[in-house]
């Protein structure tokens, strides 16, 4: 599972640096979009649908408030504005239109990321429905928040999608074929090592309920209650 970025900026050097680092940094979680020039953006806003945007407001072409109401009349996916243009009046046309973040630049990449992932969080409020558990361990597929006996735990993006299936299929024995398949889809570079090895930092991450994650012998994992 992953969530569709759309990132519009015309210099080539931030646009390049900003989605590197979010593909990085999200390991697997963002299917990272680009565009340099509005009328671009302008039409994958109009032919796509995405998960949350990323605009600059100075563009050839369009700008990026013209992207923005065009994504609006379609979506209410968080879009966070980044700009040169830091005086108080850019600041509230930009929330007039509708931006749900206003970045200055310059900015960090670090903390662009940090509001980014805060605003995903926030537009997937879910209901308790949405939420997987088994003993001690919850799963928030919506906010994508992991607790265990009720206090949240780090996980990497690999680890996230790994106990999402482990959950889904609570008690059964998966293969490492199956998780391989399911998690790392058509990624061909990988072996049953790197199964293996995710389930140990798995466990490492859930703590006191890394008992959980059972090793069935020569089949694969599973986990249970207890």
């Amino acid at each position: 599972m992953s969530f569709r970025l759309l990132i519009v900026e015309d210099s080539p050097e931030l646009l390049e640096a900003a989605g590197d680092f979010f593909r990085e940094e999200g390991s697997g979680l963002w299917d990272v979009v680009t565009a340099s020039d509005g009328n671009d953006a302008l039409a994958k806003v109009r032919g796509g649908s995405f998960d949350l945007m990323i605009l600059d407001i100075m563009l050839p072409g369009a700008s990026g408030f013209d992207i923005c109401r065009a994504a609006r009349q379609k979506s209410d996916c968080p879009i966070i504005f980044v700009t040169a243009l830091g005086s108080e009046n850019n600041i509230l046309k930009g929330y007039e239109t509708g931006c749900d973040d206003y970045v200055v630049k310059p900015f960090s990449l670090r903390h662009l990321y940090a509001k980014s992932l805060a605003l995903l969080k926030r537009a997937k409020k879910s209901s308790d429905g949405d939420i997987l558990r088994c003993g001690t361990i919850s799963l928030n597929r919506n906010t994508m928040l992991v607790t265990v006996e009720g206090r949240e735990v780090a996980i990497n993006a690999r680890e996230y999608f790994l106990l999402v299936y482990l959950l889904e299929n609570k008690g059964a024995v998966l293969t490492r074929k199956a998780i391989l398949d399911h998690v790392w889809g058509d990624d061909l570079d990988v072996s049953d090592r790197v199964v293996d090895n995710t389930i140990r930092r798995l466990r490492e991450s859930l703590g006191s309920a890394s008992g959980q994650i059972k090793t069935a012998i020569g089949r694969g994992y599973r986990i249970t209650e207890e």
